[in-house]
């Protein structure tokens, strides 16, 4: 995890967002790295995640992690975050190219978007083998969302993520 923060540049007072967050395994890593200062917006399509979240992180005394009930074309996230991280879940998405949209209007012009999800045939836990997806499948989605690639990173042993930004901005001249 913390290889994966640094790369989406998440720090003390940043402003992020986990999409798809699950049972919040990442969400309460992720408010540790933003510290009091800064937010986590946890976000999934299903409430009974986000009632286990609001449980994970009353438990953990985190008071910086606020849940959010998405549909699968809007995560009514906030606009102006740092970072948004869609950990094991862009396989399960039924329209990524949206999802990625909605998650590019809620970043900062600066910000950026970790997908991060398990190789294909690379075994060890997560979905099975063919209904993973390819570090390639998330860069056509990602161009067809109008955003760039930044990088490409290995997360060992199993998983993969592709780092996203806003496309720069175009001179105006």
């Amino acid at each position: 995890p913390e290889q994966i923060m640094d790369a989406l540049k998440i720090a003390d007072g940043s402003q992020v967002a986990e999409i798809g967050a699950g049972g919040g395994w990442f969400t309460v890593r992720l408010a540790h790295r933003v510290n009091q200062n800064g937010v986590v917006y946890a976000e999934d399509v299903q409430p009974e995640m986000l009632e286990a979240i609001r449980r994970r992180v009353q438990r953990e005394n985190l008071t910086n992690v606020r849940t959010v009930l998405g549909t699968t074309h809007d995560s009514k996230l906030p606009h102006g975050l740092d970072a948004i991280l869609i950990n094991g879940a862009y396989h399960e998405m039924e329209n990524p190219v949206a999802v990625l949209k909605d998650a590019a209007l809620s970043l900062k012009p600066q910000g950026r978007i970790g997908v991060d999800d398990y190789s294909p045939g690379a075994g060890g836990p997560g979905p099975e083998a063919d209904q993973r997806v390819d570090q390639d499948t998330v860069v056509k989605g990602a161009t067809a969302a109008g955003l760039r690639v930044i990088s490409r990173e290995p997360v060992p042993p199993f998983m993969f993520m592709v780092v996203l930004g806003r496309p720069a901005a175009r001179s105006t001249r």
